[in-house]
């Protein structure tokens, strides 16, 4: 059976709860669990959950002692550090194939930055270091609509700069490369347009005229099926209702307001351009209800759908 590798993110936040919650559920995907993290993190998240851990999952114990002063939804340095331990000792499992794909659950970036990981800023950065990936991507699925983005963890005029014809190029041959490899075959992309209207032919901005234009002709030339750019005010409704497979957004806010608009509860990540696959909930820590049992755990089921999908090769079905 397929084995599924479930960090549990950060320990003062929802992630052990959710991944409880998640492997508790009845509509849990069929799959043999491996639960990474400290083991006080895991029954921490049981106790949350008010469940008991399934006899079919194994923990491996990243043993990351519990800080004296450790408080639920409280930042804390000992906190990051048992997360990335996490993300790194099943990463390192996923390469080695001990385990088919990876599903993790949120860590706090203010937290793994006190534990000195100050250029990890979220999980996308963590597995590019370990696995010496130069190009990824996030894609972010909901039911009806994918989603990848060009840059993610940019300040918005930094991403704005990010927005050139290499970089689109680069982003638009891994979605394409990529989704064929996980049995997409021939994605249809659709590229969104940086400023308003499409930059009105100059008028509001030239980078779709300079930039964009140019690497989707490009990639039309490597027999891509790229589209655009299109107005983003209206390219997420034009995937929506089928005339695209994914869309390709300039930033981090203009892909995922679009998902957890359309449908936030079932929205799950998926990294593009490293060599495991690596699917998430697409939600935070949560530090404002952590503790309190009352977590959502419905992306974290939808998360491990997605990894199982990936690595049975069912993606595209």
């Amino acid at each position: 059976m397929t084995r599924i590798g479930i960090t549990l993110g950060d320990p003062a936040g929802i992630g052990p709860e959710v991944a409880v919650k998640a492997l508790n559920a009845t509509g849990r995907p069929s799959a043999d669990y491996v639960l990474y993290g400290p083991a006080w993190a895991l029954d921490l998240g049981a106790d949350q959950a008010g469940l008991s851990i399934p006899d079919d999952c194994d923990l491996v114990d990243v043993d990351v002692p519990r800080a004296a002063d450790f408080q639920v939804g409280t930042v804390a340095a000992a906190c990051g550090e048992a997360s990335v331990a996490a993300v790194e000792r099943c990463a390192r499992d996923a390469i080695a194939g001990d385990v088919a794909a990876m599903m993790t659950c949120p860590l706090h970036k203010e937290a793994i930055h006190a534990a000195g990981y100050v250029d990890d800023i979220g999980h996308q950065e963590i597995l590019a270091r370990l696995t010496g990936a130069t190009t990824t991507a996030t894609m972010l699925m909901t039911p009806g609509l994918r989603v990848v983005h060009l840059s993610t963890h940019k300040s918005l005029i930094e991403a704005g700069r990010f927005v050139t014809r290499a970089n689109v190029l680069d982003k638009l041959r891994l979605c394409h490369d990529s989704l064929n490899a996980w049995g997409l075959v021939n994605p249809r992309i659709a590229v969104a347009a940086l400023n308003p209207h499409g930059g009105e032919g100059g008028l509001l901005g030239r980078e779709e005229i300079d930039e964009i234009v140019p690497a989707v002709a490009e990639a039309r030339a490597l027999d891509i099926d790229a589209t655009g750019p299109l107005p983003a005010d209206s390219i997420f409704n034009r995937a929506i209702v089928g005339e695209f497979d994914v869309v390709l957004a300039m930033y981090h806010d203009q892909g995922h307001i679009a998902i957890k608009v359309h449908n936030f509860h079932e929205s799950v990540t998926a990294t593009l351009g490293i060599p495991l696959i690596r699917t998430s909930v697409d939600h935070g820590t949560a530090f404002d209800i952590a503790g309190e049992g009352i977590a959502d755990a419905t992306g974290a089921i939808a998360a491990l759908r997605a990894a199982v999908a990936l690595a049975e090769g069912t993606f595209g079905q």
